[in-house]
């Protein structure tokens, strides 16, 4: 007797786990009938940090790694995986979960974000396996092939989104760096031979840092590499506030710091603390006693000072910089959120969509929509952006009824770039 046929089907976060609750049942109720089994692999972001400090819990509250798994059979062509989307965790969501799971009785440690003892370092050594984009590379192994069924475009086509009116004298624009950035230094290689390498970082006084222990490299391997400059980033942060003050129109930034966990947290804080560049001079000695870090957003700051001598004086600075502008973009006017409260709220590629959809425009303040300026400081993407703001610009909106769609090709295997 042949084996059951299997289809493995993720549960992950948020909407798509919600969606699972009415959608699995029926993908059931049709696959029983053709004698498939469905199993449900837990790659939840509570899950995977489960699966990852098995020590830590009692013998019914541990699960299996379902991620490493998946990760094998991903490998084999008898594999059939629905892996609906995960969040790419940002180190506030992934702080949010750990909190979460210890009040349901879960005794997982604390995330160090500042790791100092062996064990604090171990600890982030694990947590960073969490971090960002960490299903896909493992899941995604072979060819991705992302294109939109006839079906859906056509339904697209005859029930259009709701498009913004774009104006040829629309304010909007994409500010991005000229030089020092990651496009402006770029260099790659391909390896003739089995090899490996190591990331040092050579400082002025002398000292090396190894930043990234040696990694293996097979032969025909392409290896990129580029580096960002931390003060052109500041020096160019300060020009965007400045073009968007002039312009009166809103500041925002566009960044991808779940997937890009490395780079665009520290971009990230960088905006952050040279928006806020007073507040963070002023309280210099306040913010380092409370082990602040602008990479983490205003949300995080907010949390740290609760309940501090000098809480309400310095909300008032930071309430008094965004008064004195440039005026920020929200995320949530009612709630007062803004686009620095928290690095992984706005993403690029979201959030470029909804711009470009809402004619140009984000939320102020008082929920109302303004023209932006733009922080995407790297041109490896910028550039992309600018071109399509302009195009809007000078011929207006798009039109859903009649816009085409374009297939996303890319080789993914062994943790390959898209």
């Amino acid at each position: 007797m042949s084996e059951k046929s299997k289809i493995y089907y993720t549960l992950t976060d948020e909407a798509p786990m919600l969606a699972t609750h009415s959608f699995l049942p029926i993908l059931k109720a049709f696959t029983k009938s053709a004698d498939i089994e469905v199993e449900v692999p837990d790659i939840s972001l509570a899950g995977r940090i489960l699966a990852n400090f098995p020590d830590y819990l009692t013998e019914d509250q541990k699960i299996p790694d379902a991620l490493a798994a998946l990760g094998e059979l991903a490998k084999k062509p008898e594999a059939n995986i629905i892996k609906l989307p995960n969040i790419s965790a940002s180190v506030p969501q992934l702080e949010e979960a750990i909190a979460e799971l210890q009040k349901q009785g879960y005794a997982v440690p604390d995330y160090p974000a500042e790791p100092h003892t062996d064990e604090e370092k171990s600890l982030n050594k694990i947590y960073a396996r969490v971090l960002g984009s960490a299903v896909n590379p493992v899941l995604r192994e072979g060819n991705s092939d992302r294109r939109a069924p006839k079906a859906v475009k056509n339904y697209a086509k005859a029930n259009p989104h709701r498009m913004g009116v774009w104006s040829a004298d629309s304010k909007t624009s994409i500010a991005h760096m000229n030089d020092g950035d990651f496009y402006g230094s770029e260099n790659s290689m391909t390896v003739d031979a089995d090899d490996r390498y190591r990331i040092v970082f050579y400082g002025e006084d002398g000292t090396a840092k190894v930043l990234k222990n040696f990694a293996p490299l097979t032969a025909g391997e392409v290896i990129d590499s580029s580096v960002m400059s931390l003060a052109a980033l500041k020096a160019f942060v300060v020009e965007a506030m400045r073009e968007a003050k002039e312009k009166d129109v809103l500041l925002s930034a566009h960044l991808k710091a779940t997937m890009m966990k490395v780079s665009d947290p520290i971009i990230f804080g960088a905006i952050v603390e040279t928006y806020f560049r007073d507040v963070f001079e002023k309280y210099h000695d306040v913010f380092e006693k409370l082990d602040i870090n602008p990479n983490f957003g205003l949300a995080t700051l907010f949390e740290k000072i609760a309940g501090h001598p000098q809480e309400a004086e310095i909300r008032a600075d930071i309430e008094k910089t965004i008064a004195d502008g440039p005026r920020l973009a929200m995320v949530n006017s009612d709630h007062g959120i803004t686009n620095f409260h928290v690095s992984s709220d706005v993403i690029v590629d979201a959030s470029m969509a909804a711009l470009v959809r809402g004619g140009g425009k984000m939320w102020n303040k008082d929920g109302k929509e303004e023209d932006t300026v733009c922080i995407i400081p790297d041109r490896t993407y910028a550039g992309f952006y600018d071109a399509i703001v302009e195009d809007m610009k000078k011929n207006g909106a798009i039109d859903p009824k009649t816009f085409g769609s374009v297939p996303n090709v890319g080789l993914m295997a062994q943790k390959a770039e898209e």
